[in-house]
């Protein structure tokens, strides 16, 4: 095992002590879970593009699927320990962290937030045991950052609804249980549609087709798909209740938006421990790397970027604790994290020097995963213009 990708413990402004203890506790397990079962496979999973089906039982057993719903078998967490959560798994391998923000995050959120009593029991339980794996189709082949024109259609057909439409990019798509499908009905209002996703084979979903898209350089191990809709027939009593506009699918993005920036600060730590480490034991010219002045300088720096982001993060979560944490201000934490996180994986890949882009040493698959989450929950113009429009009353969007 590579004792240089274990977890550091990296907190240089003792923020650990502003945590309480049921935070550490929840931030700990998951901590070991990915040092143990994630971090010794992960090169492997993303060399092969293959979705860890292994991990499951143990990720449904740290009992985190659900994060801040209480009840169903959720776990109640604080926006905090939820943030955490991300993080750590984050820090083990983006494909997992992306994982669980799409199946936690996005899906039973999504269910919690906007479906009825009834829809919560009827789903919740089974996705927080993670026997059924859910997915969110918002963003379509010609709408991703104007997914507010989104073109998928509900067309009302008795007692029930016919989707069609064309989705792209759906996390699980290929695999989930439980795939809210954002569409148009026939109204012209946006609301969210389960559609109960039946495996390949004679059990599969009518009308639902989806395939992998292949050929990533990040996030290699979450399966994304492009998934098509032709006439997929959902009961009247499948439309989430309370999913009426797309101001509905706005409040489910700014939720997500602040565990993206938690998973942001995961991959700046783990680049950040990993180029710590192997400064230290790395010499050229007869001494440790780590004793020169240009790898010092680097090394501040990627430290005062992944500080700034744990006290961003941990100030967003206690505002969502607080009722206060906006779009605009999960905007504003994405924005940052994003480009820090970004700015610290390069300077750890270029600490490494040639041994940077193997797979073996970690970080070149934190780099690379970064990609991805520069650009997904919102590129990182989108983010400055909602945080813009927040400052100056007038939107700059075309």
């Amino acid at each position: 095992m590579d004792t240089l990708a274990q977890a550091q413990g990296t907190d240089f402004y003792l923020v650990d002590e502003m945590l309480t203890d049921d935070e550490l506790s929840v931030r700990d397990r998951v901590r070991a879970f990915a040092d143990k079962e994630v971090v010794p496979h992960a090169a492997g999973w993303w060399e092969r593009a293959e979705f860890p089906n292994e991990l499951l039982p143990a990720y449904a057993a740290l009992g985190v699927a659900g994060g801040s719903i209480h009840g169903h078998g959720c776990p109640g967490l604080g926006a905090v320990a939820d943030g955490l959560v991300v993080a750590e798994l984050a820090r083990g391998d983006g494909s997992v962290a992306t994982f669980h923000g799409v199946h936690s995050g996005l899906a039973m959120r999504c269910v919690d937030v906007l479906g009825s009593a009834d829809q919560k029991e009827r789903w919740l339980p089974a996705m927080a045991r993670a026997e059924q794996l859910g997915a969110f189709a918002l963003t379509e082949p010609t709408h991703g950052s104007d997914v507010v024109r989104l073109e998928t259609r509900a067309e009302r057909d008795g007692d029930g609804y016919l989707l069609h439409g064309e989705k792209r990019w759906i996390g699980l798509g290929s695999i989930a249980d439980i795939v809210v499908v954002w569409a148009r009905d026939d109204n012209g209002d946006v609301g969210g549609f389960v559609v109960e996703h039946g495996p390949d084979g004679p059990d599969a979903t009518p009308g639902y087709t989806s395939r992998v898209i292949t050929g990533k350089t990040s996030n290699r191990a979450l399966w994304q798909a492009d998934v098509r809709l032709d006439g997929v027939r959902v009961p009247t009593d499948n439309r989430l209740t309370e999913a009426r506009s797309f101001a509905d699918t706005s409040r489910m993005l700014a939720i997500s938006r602040q565990g993206v920036a938690w998973e942001a600060f995961g991959h700046a730590v783990a680049a950040y421990e990993y180029a710590v480490g192997y400064a230290r034991t790395r010499e050229q010219f007869g001494a440790p790397i780590a004793a020169r002045q240009l790898i010092q300088d680097k090394l501040s720096r990627m430290l005062a970027d992944i500080t700034g982001m744990q006290l961003l993060c941990l100030r967003l979560a206690q505002l969502q604790d607080g009722g206060k944490a906006s779009l605009a201000r999960a905007s504003l934490a994405k924005l940052h994290t994003a480009a820090a996180a970004r700015r610290v994986c390069a300077e750890a890949r270029d600490i490494l020097g040639g041994n940077g882009i193997l797979l073996e040493h970690h970080v070149a698959r934190h780099h690379a995963d970064m990609e991805a989450v520069y650009t997904y929950e919102g590129t990182d113009t989108v983010q400055s213009l909602i945080v813009g429009r927040e400052i100056t009353g007038l939107s700059a969007f075309a």
